[in-house]
């Protein structure tokens, strides 16, 4: 069903007999929506309290309104020209008046326009957490800080010729900015090298190996989501940034000082396309690239077997992790800003999924507990776990979500220019950067839920927040333990929501002691 309504409402949006597919998506919302509700609440009347149930009622009242108004109106005339044809001037004006009451009623209620707001949908999602009340520890040399780094101009694919990874779209010193920009807005420092150095003792204190900065041989993993990838042939759909990878890979070598044969980028799900692979193995030949494949220069990712046994019966949910996760010292998560039918959004806690021994042919995979409860019950979360994980969220230093294009939705290419501000239509070339893995998808899920309130699956997207921010007493009662050694999770981050798309305030922005605060830097 959901398939069918996505199919009818791209089409409605846009393209030849868009008309039709809107007349169609109407009346097959409005026959849906009505039979769910009457079969949910005829036999439990309580059940018209539940979120879904405010959600379908609209749409079944608008939908039975038109049909009552077009009922009326046929009826209305009927009964006129009956009323005149036999003279009974009364009955004739009795159905005038109900022709024109319920013709007035049609236009009024519009139901041209319920298809409209169908297919814009609703102005704001709903969330499991609210504005402005965080909860949660938050972590980071400063607390709960998310660096937002907008380069205007840095991406300018026109979506007409070419491309969008393509180096005439866009600006690789723009992105050197933006990844030296989050650094130093992170950290507080005043120079990259000082800044990476901070990174590497903060993330070692943390961890009990004493106040030290990077060590010579120890190994940093980064991991870049090349989900849209199916073979090594570039394609147009949206996956990791050659260039901001490569900014990131010229500040780790240059001015964190760790060697190139100590640097892993892989996804080891997917391929790593052409695009991306040879822009930076240009500069670094040395650094090991790691996909699935493990041709054409890259390498082939290997696995620990049972490495990952969650905290709740997950089904067949795959349970091995990469090697080269495993093993390494330090992690870099390098998300994209995305939507993702089923989960609402993919930002950080769902790279982490690439990490594990999935088949690169998605139709095979489990994806068990990944989506959130459509009425927004508190449940166990895969993801959690992901962000919880010894060896996936526990293990990583620096937290990123390239949005120098963004999208709507999980495949296919960017979906188009950002109009809120300060973007105004114009692709958001932001990167933005955290030490706190739950703070920085919570500023990711405000972002796109504020651009796209029509996502797929967007309503209480940010649940598995809610669990990691209180993951020693999650809403839902799950006992978090991913390796299953008896050792409950902590809190994983502070989680809040800003106050509004215009002003994206949240509480330290505010002035208050605790929360995100969100440090915004203009080139």
């Amino acid at each position: 069903m959901k398939r069918l309504y996505w199919y009818f409402k791209r089409k409605a949006e846009a393209g030849t007999n868009s008309a039709l597919y809107r007349t169609l998506l109407f009346w097959g919302l409005g026959l849906t929506s009505t039979m769910w509700f009457l079969v949910r609440v005829i036999p439990k009347p309580s059940r018209a309290a539940y979120p879904c149930m405010q959600t379908a009622a609209p749409l079944m009242s608008a939908f039975v309104l038109y049909l009552l108004s077009l009922a009326g109106l046929f009826t209305g005339f009927r009964q006129l020209f009956a009323g005149l044809r036999c003279r009974k001037y009364a009955w004739a004006l009795a159905g005038l008046l109900l022709a024109v009451v319920c013709g007035a009623t049609l236009m009024v209620e519009n139901s041209a326009e319920l298809v409209a707001q169908t297919v814009r949908g609703k102005q704001e999602p709903r969330m499991a957490w609210g504005k402005n009340n965080p909860v949660g520890t938050a972590r980071g040399i400063h607390p709960g800080r998310v660096s937002w780094a907008y380069a205007p101009g840095a991406a300018t694919w026109d979506k007409q010729e070419g491309r969008w990874y393509e180096d005439r779209w866009n600006n690789q010193e723009a992105t050197d900015w933006m990844v030296s920009t989050v650094l130093l807005s992170l950290t507080g420092e005043a120079d990259e090298q000082a800044a990476w150095n901070s990174l590497f003792r903060y993330f070692n204190v943390q961890h009990g190996k004493g106040k030290k900065g990077y060590a010579a041989g120890e190994k940093i993993a980064i991991k870049v989501n090349m989900n849209n990838t199916f073979e090594y042939a570039d394609n147009e759909q949206l996956n990791a940034s050659p260039h901001v990878t490569l900014s990131l890979l010229r500040s780790l070598v240059r001015q964190g000082g760790v060697p190139q044969q100590c640097i892993t980028v892989f996804d080891a799900s997917r391929f790593m396309t052409d695009a991306l692979f040879n822009k930076c193995h240009a500069e670094f030949p040395d650094v090991v690239y790691m996909d699935n494949e493990g041709t054409h220069g890259r390498t082939k990712a290997a696995y620990v077997s049972e490495a990952i046994p969650y905290s709740a019966d997950n089904g067949r949910l795959a349970r091995g992790l990469a090697q080269c996760a495993v093993k390494a010292d330090y992690l870099i998560n390098m998300a994209l800003l995305k939507g993702h039918g089923g989960q609402g959004v993919t930002l950080c806690a769902k790279n982490w999924y690439g990490v594990t021994d999935i088949d690169r042919n998605f139709r095979k995979n489990q994806h068990n507990n990944f989506n959130q409860d459509r009425g927004g019950k508190p449940r166990y979360m895969t993801f959690t776990d992901y962000m919880g994980h010894k060896d996936l969220g526990a293990k990583t230093m620096l937290f990123l979500i390239d949005g120098l294009y963004g999208s709507k939705d999980v495949n296919g290419a960017p979906s188009g220019k950002w109009k809120m501000e300060p973007f105004n239509n114009a692709w958001p070339c932001s990167l933005f950067a955290s030490q706190d893995g739950v703070a920085i998808d919570a500023v990711g899920v405000d972002f796109l839920s504020s651009e796209f309130p029509a996502m797929a699956d967007v309503d209480y997207c940010d649940m598995y927040l809610v669990e990691a921010a209180l993951a020693d007493q999650p809403l839902s009662g799950t006992f978090y333990d991913p390796e299953r050694d008896g050792t409950g999770l902590k809190s994983l981050g502070v989680l809040e929501h800003w106050n509004n798309a215009a002003d994206k305030q949240y509480s330290r922005n505010l002035g208050k002691p605790e929360g995100i605060e969100l440090v915004f830097c203009q080139r």
